[in-house]
């Protein structure tokens, strides 16, 4: 049975039943490969959703670009403007880490929106910088206040980033909003990774809850490696003389080059 592209409806109709997968892709090469393994959500660049061949390569998935705050804009005005264009280029929610009253301002004009909770890395000096959240009674009753408020600002959805298991499944029971898990278990609604840490193309630190499923990195490698060698023969192969060879050549009429030799020899 062919594959539709879900509606948030779809998808909060799916809450509690089975769980959804989300990939952060960055290329159109990567989106369609998340459209073909059957990934339900993607979180896109600004550049790929306004790519016009974007919906060619990932006609089904459920996209949602990401939170690029410069380019975003600054006021819920500009941030609006922003998630009016991302829209008609097809997109199909909005993440935004802003304000509760910039999130009820894109709900206030049906805009759907995907918040955020525990660890928001754009906010982490204000829990204590890039660790968990909720690890302990006060700050579990934080994240919860978090989710309440993305309630009542009209999200449809949360990442929940690095949060204890327990209290990330506690949470995702008693919301209605779609939570997706980095992190933060197997108790929410959907997980989420990177597609450089499961296809191995990180070059720095991979986060405690990613999972490397291909070596890409090696594969890089090993490609630039083989470039760096044709590159090199081509250039041996210059300066010994053993390119260009007649088979790579035009070869002249030998009449024809006899007459224009004479003819530069004319010229003098």
């Amino acid at each position: 049975m062919a594959r539709s592209r879900p509606t948030v409806a779809d998808l909060q109709a799916l809450k509690g039943k089975r769980q959804l997968s989300k990939l952060r892709v960055f290329s159109l090469d990567e989106a369609e490969a998340a459209e073909r393994a059957g990934i339900d959500m993607i979180s896109v660049t600004y550049e790929l959703i306004f790519d016009p061949r974007f919906r060619d390569a990932a006609p089904t998935c459920f996209a949602i670009p990401g939170d690029e705050q410069a380019k975003m804009g600054a006021t819920t005005d500009e941030i609006l403007r922003m998630a009016v264009k991302l829209r008609a280029a097809s997109a199909d929610a909005m993440y935004c880490s802003a304000s509760l009253q910039t999130i009820r301002r894109l709900r206030d004009e049906h805009i759907p929106v995907c918040g955020h909770v525990g660890l928001i890395p754009a906010h982490a000096t204000w829990t204590g910088g890039f660790k968990a959240v909720g690890k302990t009674a006060e700050s579990a009753a934080f994240v919860w206040k978090q989710v309440k408020d993305l309630e009542a600002a009209g999200a449809f959805a949360a990442e929940i980033e690095v949060v204890p298991a327990e209290v990330a499944s506690a949470i995702s029971r008693r919301t209605p909003l779609i939570m997706i898990s980095m992190g933060a278990g197997a108790g929410c609604d959907a997980q989420y990774l990177f597609s450089e840490d499961v296809l191995g193309t990180n070059r720095g630190r991979y986060p405690r809850h990613a999972k490397r499923y291909r070596d890409l990195a090696a594969e890089f490698d090993r490609i630039q490696n083989e470039r760096i060698a044709a590159f090199s023969e081509y250039a041996a192969d210059i300066r010994s003389g053993a390119y260009p060879e007649p088979r790579h050549m035009v070869e002249a009429d030998a009449e024809e080059l006899r007459k224009f030799e004479a003819f530069l020899d004319a010229e003098g």
